[in-house]
């Protein structure tokens, strides 16, 4: 048995009957939507016409869903309905992300995720889902996929049908029947601000992506209002209407991730920056020279990341699920082992500097092996992460993970300037030239470190041959975000640390630059690390 959907938009006739049915039998909370109808209208006067598409959850057979849930809450069933269990969900919303059909929301009476399951429970007992059942033109139908003479079996096989971003791989289980195509483009359409049932998702989208598009597919759309995305007619493009206008749509989450994600990427990569420079210094140099700063911040670094990350699930009384409920294929998962392990390494290091036990030279260098490979795993696994959230384009950069080790490099770097100035721990004779020269060090690491950081950036906005990539681009370089990009990320971020970096390099005793270029590139960093993870979460999915 593998259960499939049809839709057949030759028959549907925009009624919500589905809609209601669908929040009637699974108790879906005001505001919350498992299955919609979408509405776009094309042409003027007496030439406009209204479509309608119905939409939800696309039963993928490769669910992006399933793979990132890090305690298999979300799981494929084997008659091929991807079904979840609140039970044990943690509300971590990567579901969210990762689905590229808009089709997750988190329940708010539970704080954990919830979609169309398919009715499930009625399909297991010989029913066909509501929304099926509600339909009063029979354009929802469901039937074995597997079986060749099933009608959806049938119908994909001998009609035109369409199912929602093929290129995706997902292999989704709804086909649409003679749907319009800006109806499933969620970019063709431009979203006004009043649809005519009211405001459709609460504030104005204007149109962003203005590039050409194929004659009959209309322009652009606009971004999730939950981002702010006010974009200046100026930075549109032609002015031209677009062919195709939302006429109603429903309220989806928006961005799901925000502060304490760019805020946990900024604190991974100080603490993993920690044990990579640190690391580094105990294969070149005596451990006792080293001192106790880049372990001890290392574990309080990555101990803040863990906490962020705690902090930002909905169901944070049910972290240790992560553990002992655990989804290995998730890089959610992974990456909680990547912040034990680097936190273990440096509590290790901690513990054999204050016991002053006679360790040999080759076991410190092997601790100072194993510091780098677990920060590189602990900055890098955030790509990996990224990548399984297949509904973010943008994401899918093959730069992300030498980019963020390079972060990571960036940050330790310059964190690692910072204790001399707070603690100044060293009393001797020699204390001063001690510190200038610790900060030449870092100074020349952190100079290196930004200009492949630099580079990194650059090739973040131009790599990307995805349209919804390159929405997010355009979303970046924006009004305020684009302000922020220049003056926040290259010049605070770059410019001004290359200038106070080369003062200290070539000016004798102007060692103090260091720290505050160092404070100027950690700003810089956050400010990139949150214009991330806002712009890809820009383009429209539905």
């Amino acid at each position: 048995m593998l259960w499939g959907k049809l839709i057949d938009h030759d028959k549907c006739i925009g009624c919500h009957a589905c809609s209601v049915a669908c929040k009637s039998e699974n108790d879906v909370p005001l505001g919350s939507f498992r299955t919609w109808v979408k509405q776009v209208e094309k042409g003027a006067g007496l030439s406009a016409r209204r479509h309608f598409a119905v939409l939800r959850c696309n039963q993928c057979e490769r669910a992006p869903c399933v793979t990132i849930c890090p305690t298999a809450a979300m799981h494929r069933r084997d008659d091929g309905i991807v079904d979840f269990d609140n039970e044990i969900c943690i509300g971590c919303k990567a579901c969210i992300q990762a689905c590229p059909y808009d089709a997750i929301y988190i329940d708010p009476s539970s704080n954990t995720a919830a979609k169309c399951n398919f009715c499930a429970h009625r399909i297991e007992v010989g029913l066909q889902p509501a929304c099926v059942s509600a339909c009063p033109t029979e354009a929802l139908a469901v039937s074995d996929l597997s079986d060749p003479e099933s009608l959806v079996s049938r119908v994909a096989a001998r009609s035109a049908v369409s199912v929602r971003k093929p290129q995706l791989g997902t292999k989704p289980k709804v086909f649409y029947k003679g749907v319009d195509q800006s109806l499933l483009d969620p970019r063709a359409a431009e979203r006004p601000a009043q649809g005519y049932w009211g405001a459709s998702r609460g504030a104005a989208l204007p149109v962003v992506d203005r590039e050409p598009r194929a004659e009959g597919s209309g322009q652009g759309g606009g971004g999730a209002d939950a981002l702010g995305a006010l974009i200046p007619e100026e930075v549109s493009g032609s002015g031209a209407p677009a062919a195709a206008r939302v006429a109603y749509d429903v309220p989806r989450e928006g961005a799901p991730w925000g502060a304490k994600i760019s805020g946990y990427m900024v604190t991974k990569a100080i603490g993993a920056g920690a044990l990579i420079v640190g690391g580094l210094g105990l294969l070149l140099r005596d451990p006792a020279q080293i001192g106790l700063v880049p372990p001890v911040l290392a574990l309080a670094m990555l101990t803040l990341t863990t906490l962020l990350l705690v902090a930002d699930l909905k169901r944070p009384d049910r972290f240790l699920l992560l553990l002992v409920k655990a989804q290995s294929k998730s890089w959610l998962v992974r990456g909680a082992y990547a912040l034990i392990g680097g936190s273990v390494v440096a509590s290790l290091w901690g513990v054999l500097l204050l016991a002053q036990l006679p360790v040999p030279r080759w076991a410190w260098q092997t601790l100072g092996v194993a510091a780098i490979g677990s920060g590189v795993f602990a900055a890098g696994y955030t790509a990996f992460l990224f990548a399984q959230a297949k509904g973010r384009l943008f994401w899918q950069s093959p730069l992300l993970f030498p980019h963020l080790v390079v972060q990571a490099l960036v940050a330790g770097s310059a964190a690692l300037t910072l204790p001399p100035l707070l603690l100044d721990p060293l009393r001797s004779p020699g204390a001063d030239l001690a510190r200038e020269g610790l900060w030449l060090t870092l100074g020349i690491l952190l100079f290196a470190s930004l200009v492949l950081n630099l580079l990194m950036i650059g090739g973040e906005l131009l790599v990307h041959g995805d349209e919804d990539a390159r929405y997010a681009v355009r979303w970046l370089q924006s009004g305020e975000r684009g302000t922020g990009l220049t003056l926040g990320v290259f010049a605070l971020g770059h410019v001004f640390p290359f200038v106070a970096l080369s003062a200290a390099l070539m000016l004798p005793g102007a060692g103090a630059a260091v720290p505050l270029a160092a404070l100027a590139a950690l700003a810089g960093l956050w400010l990139w690390d949150h214009l991330y993870v806002l712009a890809g979460q820009a383009p429209p999915l539905s």
